[in-house]
């Protein structure tokens, strides 16, 4: 990784963060919405927490992570250093994972089956607090993504929904690798559909507000689509393949 002074960088992700803004306010423009209506949640896996640091010096609010073990030290690091962020847990759990992250992402929102949402809801009433989780539904049908299929969230959102130390905030979905033009607009505008119709049968419906989908590739897709949670990484820390081979 090369050497760069803390005021480099953090002059690099502002004007990053500024290109994604300016993105973002257009396609809000052509969505006819709000950019509050918008979470950035910038995506710092890889990059050492220096990075994460500056990115909220820079300006933004809420960082994401997909494994528990950067989580956990980026957290506490932030943390120690008087800086503050709403994290989110954006990668797959494992369930002996979960007393680790217990009362720190603001949101996880990969919970992909009723056993995982069952343990957080133990570890979360255990320490006398409710955790907020988004349901990953596995809109694409790729046997490669975790999620519930559409077919069966339904029930497992009755299930889950029924727990209380665990309060579902809404859906997480992740767009294939386009194989044709338009194919993850079609993915999101499908998620929004299923989205919409679960609003009718959850136990508290204001609640039922984040719709996290989009990435660095897609982003402006799914904002078009009704995204409330965008999730972006190299667009604002740069290549993680440069990181992972060094």
């Amino acid at each position: 990784m090369e050497n760069i002074d803390e005021f480099e960088l953090i002059n690099k992700i502002k004007n990053n963060i500024n290109n994604i803004e300016e993105r973002i306010n257009e396609a809000c423009k052509k969505a006819g919405r709000s950019r509050d209506e918008i979470t950035l949640i910038g995506v710092s896996k890889v990059f050492p927490v220096e990075y994460a640091m500056a990115a909220i010096k820079a300006g933004l609010t809420d960082l994401g992570e997909n494994r528990v073990q950067e989580l956990v030290p980026k957290y506490e690091t932030v943390k120690e250093a008087g800086l503050a962020c709403n994290w989110h847990l954006i990668g797959s759990l494992q369930k002996n994972k979960v007393k680790y992250i217990i009362g720190k992402p603001k949101l996880i929102h990969s919970v992909d089956s009723v056993d995982l949402a069952k343990e957080i809801n133990k570890r979360s009433g255990a320490n006398n607090i409710v955790t907020n989780i988004l349901l990953e539904a596995n809109v694409s049908g790729e046997e490669s993504k975790h999620g519930f299929s559409p077919s069966e969230i339904k029930e497992a959102l009755s299930e889950i929904d029924s727990m209380e130390n665990v309060k579902v905030n809404g859906l997480m979905t992740m767009a294939p690798i386009q194989q044709y033009e338009g194919q993850a607009r079609e993915v999101f505008a499908n998620t929004k559909k299923l989205f919409d119709e679960l609003k009718a049968d959850v136990k508290d419906a204001d609640a039922w507000k984040v719709l996290s989908m989009g990435m660095s590739q897609d982003f402006e897709y799914a904002i078009l689509e009704g995204s409330t949670c965008i999730r972006i990484g190299t667009s604002i820390f740069g290549d993680r393949r440069y990181i992972d081979s060094h």
